[in-house]
């Protein structure tokens, strides 16, 4: 009966003659298979298959077995070790059974059965047993014993006496050693291997000598006549005899040269995803890449990218010219040797690269070379460059890498790597190497360049939105400082002003937008744009706010809706709006000051004795939220006091908390300066790192105060014939201040204002002229209606008041207060 194909036959390949060396008859033919018994079962113990070998071992031939059950020819139940109720959950079982012959003798037979998987298309049980066949000659397992020493292909072997004297070594070992066992025989190991390593092993063995234990050790030698080190993993056992004496120490050491140094790159690419792109500073980046491949891959690197990058916002889409030369500008080396002599190129210099030059060649195809030295294409470009071949002849340098530097398709430069001290040549595998470690530095360096360009158009558009010069005006002496991050969160929307406002007040504002780059920039411009504006209405400092709060909640509802419409990350979508801002008018005049704040750290004010306070404001939500009011609170000011207005970039640190900020801010600004200037600089220097992680806005303003004799105030009683009188008063005061040129001009003024105020509004009406670096005169009065500027026609009686006003005045305008409204108008006066 024909035997199951899963052991009994196989099918052979196509093309195969079943004479030739591996086909299955052959190998039947070499092995003997009568020689072991096999039997195959299923998972209900019926037997499947049955060769020649169980059929000279128990009488029956295949055809009387094949479907009867197995257990049928037991002599004795199968002994199951350590108790176990079934064998159907083991994967392997052996030991020794009892069967019953055909002629009915009991064997004793020692098996070795297999279980295999469910469902595999093969028999449940394969069962195996040797059967005794023709002996070898006498002495032959002995020989192969020797011979399998002698002739260890895999590892490198030698035995010790208890002198720890050489008696035997095999061919590995003698390959090892570049010595004979004869040469060997009867040293040392440290008299063999003359290096630390042969001193650490002798003592190992010395110490299984005394335990009997095993030793192990990892140990980097180079034997003679070869180029590199090989890693050698090490084991020494003791050589017991049949009652256990050591007679000896064998030595085992495996040659794991190529899984060490596989080990070693796998670490060394480990090691660079640490290292390299840790900044967002293209330089950085480029010399931590050649820091980390000297010197575990080179004795010098050296990292160039193309000069066209300098002032491009994008690499060239052709990096390459046709026929040279190449400009590449040296952004990094690292060298062995103490201040990279090798190098021909100083760092931040441009070297010109002839077509035929390695770097040219490795850009222009976008793939690493390798050269010796003495390749002929590595001579030829050599002979053109006599600084260079200077170098190779000095240095002894032998083996050249060039890997391009190439991200998202753009190439950016190349990355040259060099040996000299490294008598090893770079291989293939250094080559593989050196274009991983190349392709994740040139990812981070392309990552820096784009966050470079980002950061220097916000910083840019921002400073373009900041005030360049603060505006002259007499209620404040002011100072400012604006810092963007140093980091990598980017320019942000911190923002600073000052604001002319009628009457010699002045607002001082400072703000800052969520979040940073472009858009927070963009943000900003905006919300300043709107806070100068709402100043210029003169509004109340917490309704000023209240219609910004409403304006960002507004810009929100914009955001998200684009949101909405752009694809995710694109340059579309964006986060929320949210803003902190902290306005104050200063009235000269009064010395009442008036703030109003949102969500923003409240501001430090320094009397004139240095005492420094904070103004207490009451807590309120950031611009955007909405649903709460906005309170202001009014303080009265000493002239000379000094106000302190900042972003939380300079309280807040990543290891400082706001509280500790503001008593380093407190300490610093009761301490002297010789001007505001040199205050601000003090602020930052005490408060701020090298690379503050925020964007930092501080505004400094001194306050002043007008003489009570350069303010005249005259209450109008509502009679149209007072205007007379009242132009009379004005005439005189303006006489008294030594501003005769301004009288006429004046008194038009004042006759049309006060006397719309007496028709047209309603008492009580006050006058008050306000004599500074201009001339202001302001009617005020009861009325909440606020004029309005029109042009009269031919006929008309009236109308024209109000546009002779804003003809004659630099400028003019109305503010509204709680009990009315005043009408101001402002002249530039003539330098005296």
């Amino acid at each position: 009966m024909d035997q199951p194909a899963t052991f009994g036959r196989a099918t052979r390949p196509a093309g195969e003659e079943p004479g030739a060396p591996g086909a299955p008859g052959a190998l039947e033919a070499l092995v003997g298979a009568a020689l072991t018994a096999r039997v195959a079962l299923d998972e209900h113990g019926v037997v499947t298959g049955w060769n020649a070998g169980a059929e000279r071992l128990l009488g029956y031939s295949a055809g009387q077995m094949t479907g009867r059950r197995a257990a049928d020819l037991l002599a004795e139940p199968i002994p199951v070790r350590g108790g176990l109720p079934t064998l159907a959950g083991l994967p392997r079982w052996n030991g020794d059974i009892a069967l019953r012959h055909r002629d009915g003798r009991q064997l004793t037979v020692r098996i070795l059965a297999h279980h295999r998987a469910t469902g595999a298309d093969a028999p449940a049980w394969l069962i195996v047993s040797a059967l005794p066949g023709r002996e070898p000659p006498a002495g032959l397992d002995e020989s192969l014993v020797s011979w399998s020493f002698a002739q260890s292909p895999c590892c490198a072997q030698a035995i010790y006496d208890t002198r720890l004297r050489l008696r035997r070594a095999n061919a590995d070992m003698e390959r090892a050693t570049a010595l004979t066992e004869e040469e060997m025989r009867g040293l040392r190991v440290s008299e063999i291997v003359d290096d630390d390593a042969g001193l650490r092993a002798e003592r190992a063995m010395a110490r299984v000598l005394r335990t009997g234990e095993p030793e192990y050790e990892e140990n980097y030698l180079r034997a003679p006549g070869e180029g590199h080190e090989h890693a050698w993993s090490v084991f020494m056992s003791a050589l017991r005899d049949h009652e256990g004496t050591i007679q000896g120490v064998c030595l085992s050491a495996h040659d794991m040269t190529e899984q060490f140094w596989a080990r070693k790159r796998l670490q060394l690419i480990a090691e660079a995803g640490r290292r390299i792109g840790g900044t967002l500073d293209v330089t950085r980046t480029a010399q931590e890449l050649a820091d980390v491949t000297v010197p575990a891959l080179a004795d010098f690197a050296g990292v160039d990218l193309l000069a066209a990058l300098d002032d491009a916002p994008e690499p060239p889409a052709q990096a390459v010219p046709a026929d040279g030369p190449l400009l590449l500008r040296r952004a990094a080396l690292a060298s062995v040797t103490p201040g990279a002599p090798e190098a021909v190129v100083a760092p931040g210099a441009v070297d010109s690269y002839p077509a035929g030059s390695m770097p040219f060649e490795s850009l222009r195809t976008g793939r690493p070379t390798l050269h010796e030295v003495t390749d002929p294409a590595f001579t030829a470009w050599l002979a053109r460059d006599p600084a260079r071949a200077a170098r190779v002849r000095a240095f002894g340098i032998h083996s050249v890498m060039a890997v391009p530097l190439v991200a998202r398709g753009n190439t950016l430069g190349v990355a040259f790597f060099v040996r000299h001290r490294n008598q090893e040549p770079f291989q293939q595998d250094d080559v593989v190497l050196a274009g991983e470690l190349a392709a994740r530095a040139a990812v981070s360096i392309d990552n820096a360049r784009r966050y470079t360009r980002e950061r220097a158009t916000a910083v840019t558009l921002q400073r373009s939105l900041l005030p360049r010069r603060l505006p002259r005006q007499a209620a404040v002496e002011v100072a400012s400082r604006y810092l963007p991050a140093g980091g990598q969160a980017g320019v942000g929307g911190d923002w600073f002003d000052v604001i002319p406002l009628s009457g010699a007040r002045v607002a001082l504002v400072v703000g800052d937008v969520v979040g940073h780059g472009l858009v927070a920039s963009a943000t900003m411009g905006r919300l300043r744009t709107a806070v100068r504006t709402l100043a210029d209405l003169d509004l109340p400092c917490d309704e000023l706010l209240t219609h910004l709060d409403d304006l960002v909640a507004r810009l929100d509802k914009e955001e998200e809706s684009d949101g909405e419409q752009a694809p995710t990350g694109s340059a579309g979508a964006s986060g929320d709006v949210g803003a902190t801002c902290l306005y104050a008018v200063y009235d000269p005049v009064t010395r009442h000051c008036c703030f109003a704040g949102a969500g923003h750290p409240v501001p430090a004010v320094v009397g004139p004795g240095g005492t420094v306070d904070l103004v207490g404001l009451p807590a309120t939500p950031p611009l955007g939220v909405g649903g709460l009011p906005y309170e202001s609170t009014e303080v009265v000011l000493p002239e000379g006091s000094l106000l302190a207005l900042y972003t939380n970039g300079l309280i807040e640190t990543p290891d400082r908390d706001p509280d500790t900020g503001v008593d380093r801010l407190r300490a610093a600004l009761a301490r002297p300066a010789a001007s505001l200037d040199a205050l601000c600089d003090t602020v930052l220097a005490d408060l701020l790192p090298q690379r503050p992680a925020d964007d930092v806005a501080l505004l400094i303003a001194r306050t002043r105060a007008l003489d009570a004799r350069q303010v005249a105030t005259w209450a109008v009683p509502s009679d149209p014939s007072a205007v007379a009188q009242t132009r009379k008063d004005v005439v005189a005061r303006l006489e008294r201040w030594g501003l005769s040129d301004a009288v006429f001009v004046t008194e038009l003024v004042v006759s049309e204002l006060v006397t719309n105020a007496i028709r047209h509004a309603q008492p009580p009406v006050q006058l008050r002229l306000i004599h500074d670096t201009t001339l202001i005169c302001e009617v005020s009065d009861g009325g909440s209606t606020a004029p309005h500027l029109r042009r009269a026609r031919t006929y008309d009686e009236g109308g024209r008041g109000l546009l002779l006003v804003a003809q004659l005045t630099e400028r003019w305008g109305t503010r509204q207060s709680a009990t009315g409204k005043t009408i101001w108008a402002e002249q530039t006066l003539s330098p005296a």
